[in-house]
């Protein structure tokens, strides 16, 4: 619902980039006519070609804990570095270390805030972060670790 809201308070340059055409059929289909208004991208974060330094924030809504490969936490975090501006902003949520160890039946990576701003290196500063325990449809609860992070000194 990201979309939506950016939409609704005037962003004109909204991407979205998805592994799942589903998820993005079903986001358009809810957006309607504004559905244009929004650059659709289906693809894997970790090796979709993104315009470089196109991008002032970077939102990743539980999508990097399940890099459990490094190569694949490699891929993702050199097209972030690609695509955000110098000083853009990068918000992550992931399962916390006191997370579930998988999701969906799937392994995930728990990360604290200081272990995402580890992984995000000195390029990235964390600027904030919140605990946060999601309710899923089923009645599970899944702790999540939200950090903001601004882009410093990006190596391309």
């Amino acid at each position: 619902m990201l979309v939506d809201a950016l939409l609704d308070i005037g962003v004109e340059c909204v991407t979205v980039l998805d592994i799942s055409r589903t998820a993005l059929e079903g986001a358009r289909a809810r957006l309607g006519e504004r559905a244009a208004r929004v650059a659709w991208l289906e693809g894997d974060a970790t090796s979709k070609p993104l315009h470089p330094m196109a991008y002032d924030i970077w939102h990743d809504r539980v999508t990097f804990h399940f890099l459990t490969d490094p190569l694949q936490r490699q891929g993702y975090l050199a097209a972030l570095a690609r695509a955000l501006v110098p000083g853009g902003h990068v918000m992550m949520a992931t399962f916390a270390p006191d997370a579930p160890p998988r999701c969906s039946g799937l392994d995930v990576v728990r990360y604290g805030p200081e272990d995402l701003a580890a992984e995000l290196g000195s390029s990235f500063e964390l600027v904030d972060r919140m605990h946060h325990v999601h309710a899923t449809p089923s009645g599970e609860r899944q702790p999540l670790s939200y950090a903001l992070f601004r882009a410093r000194n990006l190596e391309r």
